[in-house]
């Protein structure tokens, strides 16, 4: 692929814009300068990167990435109320259309997935792939084992017709309570506890599938997802 295709779609702006780069000596493949956008490189090789004003970057065809989301962030290109989650990320991942795998709430936090890759996103969105999350609430009344039973037996939540069950409610504290879900209802985890007897006064995802939360990976920090990661996410 040649080197203004490769800025083109990774999400460097339009032909154009990727062609100017290249003249104006701001793109460097293997730490040399390249002024050629017509230069060809081998973008099947899985360590194929280039460097534009000094900050490297990795080809990847498609993007897979895992957000650390803080509170106070919408998971939206257009916010209503609060800043974007893009607005955490670099600026060409939204250039190159990536979207978030499904979405949470501004004042969840926690494990976010964003791809460009529309097949992946219906995989992990889907309702009928059965994708376990685990989310970790915190709860304003202290968790009780009738509580933890009425959810994995099944809560009528307001505006359904049957119960919604936890795939597993589990309590790691006297107001810490973990819970594995497969569908992705507004508010789900939130009106289940609220139906359960309790309130939710803040909420973490750690998980999706087979994937956890790195431990390593601040709030408001990312990392791109490598093929282990995508295997242990289908693993789940």
């Amino acid at each position: 692929m040649n080197l203004e295709s490769i800025l083109f779609t990774q999400g460097f702006g339009s032909r154009r814009q990727c062609r100017a780069l290249i003249n104006d000596a701001r793109v460097s493949i293997g730490g040399t300068l390249c002024t050629d956008a017509d230069a060809d490189f081998p973008t099947d090789d899985a360590s194929f990167c280039f460097s534009v004003d000094g900050v490297v970057w990795p080809y990847r065809e498609r993007a897979y990435l895992l957000l650390n989301k803080p509170a106070g962030y919408e998971c939206s290109r257009d916010p209503q109320h609060h800043l974007s989650v893009f607005s955490l990320l670099p600026p060409q991942f939204a250039e190159r259309g990536v979207q978030c795998v499904g979405r949470l709430d501004q004042d969840t936090t926690g494990m976010l997935l964003l791809s460009d890759d529309g097949k992946f996103v219906h995989m992990f969105t889907s309702p009928k792939r059965k994708v376990p999350k685990v989310y970790v609430a915190t709860t304003r009344h202290a968790i009780d084992d009738a509580q933890l039973s009425a959810l994995r037996n099944g809560v009528l939540l307001h505006g359904e017709s049957k119960p919604v069950a936890a795939v597993a409610a589990d309590a790691r504290g006297e107001h810490t309570l973990a819970l594995t879900v497969m569908e992705g209802k507004y508010h789900q985890v939130k009106r289940m506890i609220a139906a359960a007897g309790n309130r939710c006064e803040a909420l973490h995802r750690e998980r999706v599938g087979g994937l956890a939360l790195p431990e390593s990976l601040a709030p408001g920090a990312w990392q791109w997802l490598d093929e282990a990661d995508l295997g242990s996410l289908r693993s789940g």
